[in-house]
C-alpha cells in the first residue's frame, strides 16, 4: 500500500536532483585527488564518476587514463598505480615499486594526494554558500519578529509551551532565527528554553526524551509563527461552495464552531476534515459571515492563505560579491560545526540513537525539494559537499582520514607500514562500509514500508 500512495513524479524529480548534486560533488571530489596525483608524477589509471562492477555506462582511454561512468550511483573513484584503495587490486604491489606508483612517492606528497578531495569539497561547500549569498541573499524570520507568538504542536506542548508564548532562547542564550529553535535544542542539549507568557519571562525545562522526539520527525518544526487565517486567492476549481462563499480578505475565525486564531490552528483543525462538510466562519470587514463547503481529499478548502511575509517581518540581506566569500566560509563553517556537533552526539547523547540519525541516499534524496528550486537545489549541494569533506576525514580505513593517519604516523615514526598491512586494513574499511550503507539503507526501507 505505501508504494501505491507514493507521488512517483516528485520521486523522480527528486532523484534527479539527488544524482546530478552526487555527480558535482563526487567529480570535483575525486579531481582534488587526481590533479596533485598528476603534479607528482603518479600514473592514474581510472577515474570514474560512481562504481563499475562487471561493467561500465561509459568508458573511454585518454592517455594513461580511463574515464569513465560506472553503474552504481554510490561514489566514485580515482585509482592510483601503486596505491591500495577500494578496487583490492594487489598484483601490481607483488612487483617493485616503480617511480610512476604511488607507494614510491615522499610521504608529504602522498599526504597532499589523499587530502585533496577532502580540501576540494571543503572550498566548494565554502564557494557555493558564498553565491547563494551574492545570487539570492539571506532571508529568515528573527525571533523577535514573531509577534503573534507561536503556535505549539503536540511535542510543542509536551515540553510546556503554549499557544501564543514569545520564544527568547535557548539555554539562556537569545535565539536570533525563529527556524533555528529545534536545531539549538539538539545541538546544545538544552535543559530549558526562555519565553514571554502573558507579559512574564519564565524559563522552561526541557524534559528527558524531547531530543530524541525532535530528531524523530525529520526537520518537522515544534512550534511555528501564528499569523492570521487571511483568504488570498480562492480556488475556484477546488472549492464546493454549499452555502454562501468566501472571498479575498476573508479571515477564517472557526471551523465547525471551534476558534481559529492563526494560519497555524486551521491548517492543524481541518487536516483530519477530508472530503466532509464543515462550517466556516468569516469575519468580513465588520460583520461575521457563515459559509458551508466541502473539502476535498486533501482536506483543502478552496483557497490559497495569504503568506506569512505579510504580517511577519522578515530579514533580508543582500550581499555584494566581495561580502559574500567571506560571509559563505563562515556559513560553511558553521555548518561543519553543526555536523561534528551532531557526529559527537552519537557518543554521547543517550536520546540519539543511530537507528533513528542515520539514513542512505534515500533520505538524502528526500531533502531535495519536490519541484525544481535552483536555491534549494545547491543548499543541498554545499550541505552535502561539507558533510562528505567531514565523512571522508574521518579516521576509517578505506577512507581519505584512514590513510592520512597512516599517512602521519610514517611521517612521525619514519616507518612506512607494510603493504600487507593496507591491504588488510582497507579490506576492514571496505567491510565497516559497506555494512554502515547496507544498515541505513535497511532502516530507509523499513521506514518507507512502516
Amino acid at each position: 500500500m505505501t508504494l501505491l500512495v507514493i507521488d512517483w513524479s516528485v520521486v523522480g524529480i527528486k532523484a534527479g536532483q539527488l544524482v546530478l548534486c552526487l555527480s558535482i560533488l563526487v567529480v570535483l571530489h575525486e579531481l582534488g585527488h587526481f590533479l596533485p596525483a598528476k603534479w607528482f608524477k603518479c600514473r592514474v589509471e581510472k577515474f570514474y564518476l560512481f562504481f563499475d562492477p562487471w561493467f561500465s555506462l561509459f568508458k573511454k582511454k585518454i592517455g594513461d587514463t580511463v574515464y569513465g561512468i560506472g553503474w552504481l550511483p554510490f561514489g566514485g573513484y580515482v585509482k592510483i598505480s601503486g596505491m591500495i584503495d577500494e578496487s583490492m587490486d594487489k598484483e601490481q604491489l607483488k612487483e617493485p615499486a616503480q617511480p610512476w606508483e604511488f607507494r614510491s612517492k615522499p610521504a608529504w606528497q602522498r599526504l597532499i594526494i589523499m587530502i585533496g578531495g577532502v580540501t576540494v569539497n571543503l572550498i566548494l561547500g565554502f564557494f557555493i554558500f558564498a553565491m547563494i549569498l551574492w545570487v539570492w541573499g539571506e532571508d529568515y524570520l528573527q525571533t523577535k519578529n514573531v509577534k503573534y507568538g507561536v503556535y505549539a504542536d503536540s511535542l510543542g506542548r509536551s515540553i510546556g509551551i503554549k499557544d501564543g508564548d514569545m520564544i527568547l532562547g535557548v539555554n539562556g542564550k537569545e535565539l536570533d532565527n525563529f527556524s533555528a529553535l529545534s536545531s539549538e535544542i539538539i545541538l546544545n542539549e538544552a535543559k530549558n528554553i526562555q519565553l514571554i507568557r502573558d507579559g512574564q519571562r519564565m524559563d522552561i525545562p526541557v524534559p528527558d526524551g524531547t531530543i530524541r522526539s525532535i530528531i524523530k520527525r525529520k526537520g518537522e518544526p515544534i512550534v511555528v509563527p501564528k499569523y492570521p487565517a487571511i483568504v488570498d486567492t480562492v480556488e475556484r476549481k477546488v472549492a464546493k461552495f454549499l452555502q454562501g462563499e468566501l472571498r479575498k480578505g476573508d479571515q477564517i475565525i472557526s471551523i465547525d464552531g471551534v476558534p481559529v486564531g492563526s494560519q497555524a490552528e486551521l491548517m492543524d483543525l481541518k487536516k483530519n476534515k477530508k472530503n466532509t462538510e464543515v462550517s466556516v466562519s468569516v469575519l468580513r470587514g465588520a460583520d461575521t459571515i457563515s459559509v458551508k463547503a466541502k473539502t476535498d481529499e486533501n482536506a483543502r478548502l478552496g483557497f490559497i492563505s495569504a503568506g506569512a511575509d505579510r504580517y511577519l517581518e522578515f530579514t533580508t540581506k543582500k550581499y555584494t560579491f566581495g561580502q559574500s566569500l567571506p560571509a559563505g566560509v563562515k556559513k560553511g563553517w558553521g555548518t561543519l560545526v553543526m555536523n561534528i556537533k551532531n557526529f559527537k552526539l552519537l557518543f554521547t547523547s543517550k536520546e540519539v540513537k543511530a537507528s533513528e540519525s542515520l539514513g542512505s541516499f534515500i533520505s538524502i534524496g528526500g531533502m531535495f525539494g519536490a519541484s525544481w528550486d535552483w536555491q534549494r537545489f545547491w543548499s543541498m549541494t554545499a550541505l552535502l559537499s561539507i558533510i562528505l569533506a567531514f565523512m571522508n576525514i574521518l579516521p576509517i580505513p578505506a577512507l581519505d582520514g584512514g590513510h592520512v593517519v597512516f599517512t602521519i604516523y610514517e611521517m612521525i615514526t619514519g616507518h612506512k607500514p607494510s603493504d600487507k598491512f593496507m591491504e588488510y586494513a582497507q579490506m576492514v574499511g571496505m567491510v565497516i562500509l559497506l555494512g554502515l550503507m547496507a544498515y541505513a539503507l535497511g532502516l530507509d526501507i523499513f521506514r518507507l514500508f512502516k
